[in-house]
């Protein structure tokens, strides 16, 4: 696959913005887990482009081929094609390790519940310990999922906050294993004084996020549902609240956690402070979309936050940092690359 057309233009937009610290990428060894996923692929992309070599392990259980598929050809990126929770050494010298490989979509987490546990835990483990024998950066891409449900005093929600988390109900073996990665990269840092940066992250969404099946996130199944002229399925009564971020304000943020000294053992909120809801949302994609969908309304998900918007102020103080990109901008970037797939599929 050739790279498509709106990551082409968010990759020239982020050599814009980050022109200052790129070249501290070159020829630096890096180890990616999902790297075959939404954000991984796109860091993929990037960090190739910057003149990085990059290990891969991905086992493509929600990643796709396709989105890497060009990097092969790089010779500076090779994949190894397994479960995260079974690679325990490899045959490479990684600067930084980024782990990033779970099973990041409710629908697809809570029908994988076990396999999720164990790229939480035992893949975070595995991948402590190569950066520790190493003396590697370890980049851990936490979720927002780890406050759970925010009492209302606690929105924005800031990285103070220890969550409201049902640790036995359908999302926690997400929640629950990322709080545990969190606690096991921590742990790490006391005691093998180990760099470790930690990233929470909100609802992200753009090119290459996937609408298919039990992968399909809310925006981008809201946008193929609206294309196909089919009713746009809100869960509950719509009321409930998330804040976007497009793809490129979220790499943006992870290289400057990677490259700043000061994120050395913090933890960051990586997202946008508009918080809107989910009902609104469904009227923006079918008024960009142009479609004639009925918003149509099925039972509520089970444990679903009722509101979900980060406090950005740490990193905004600390590295410099806030979200750029318009949502209208980003769903029409969004919708933009979901409809040239549609017609090459068709």
């Amino acid at each position: 696959m050739v790279l498509e057309h709106e990551v082409e233009v968010g990759l020239n937009e982020l050599d814009r913005r980050l022109e200052k610290v790129r070249d501290v990428f070159e020829e630096m060894n890096i180890l990616i887990t999902g790297g075959c996923g939404f954000i991984g692929s796109w860091m993929c992309d990037l960090l190739i482009r910057w003149g990085s070599n990059i290990l891969c392990i991905d086992n493509l259980s929600t990643g796709k081929i396709d989105y890497i598929d060009h990097l092969m050809k790089t010779g500076r990126f090779k994949l190894i094609n397994k479960p995260v929770e079974k690679v325990k050494e490899v045959e490479f010298r990684p600067d930084v390790v980024i782990h990033m490989a779970a099973r990041a979509s409710p629908e697809d987490y809570m029908m994988h519940p076990v396999e999720t546990i164990l790229a939480n835990t035992l893949g975070t483990y595995n991948m402590l310990e190569i950066a520790r024998k190493h003396d590697a950066i370890f980049l851990f891409t936490s979720t927002s999922e780890v406050y759970g449900d925010p009492e209302d005093e606690y929105i924005p929600t800031p990285e103070k906050y220890w969550g409201r988390v049902n640790p036995i109900g359908p999302r926690s073996c997400y929640d629950e294993s990322k709080r545990l990665s969190e606690a096991m990269c921590m742990a790490y840092h006391r005691e093998y004084s180990l760099d470790v940066r930690i990233t929470r992250i909100f609802n992200s969404y753009g090119p290459r996020l996937r609408w298919d099946g039990a992968y399909a996130r809310v925006i981008p199944r809201f946008i193929y549902q609206a294309l196909m002229g089919q009713p746009i399925t809100v869960h509950g009564d719509g009321s409930q609240t998330r804040s976007f971020t497009y793809i490129v304000d979220t790499i943006e943020a992870h290289i400057l956690v990677m490259t700043d000294n000061r994120a050395r053992g913090e933890v960051f909120n990586i997202g946008n402070n508009r918080e809107i809801s989910i009902l609104e949302l469904a009227r923006i994609i079918k008024e960009l979309t142009k479609s004639s969908s009925e918003i149509v309304f099925k039972p509520q998900r089970p444990d679903d936050p009722k509101r979900r918007c980060p406090d950005i102020s740490k990193i905004v103080n600390m590295l410099g940092w806030k979200p750029r990109t318009e949502l209208r901008e980003g769903l029409m970037l969004t919708i933009s690359w979901i409809k040239s797939h549609l017609t090459a599929s068709h």
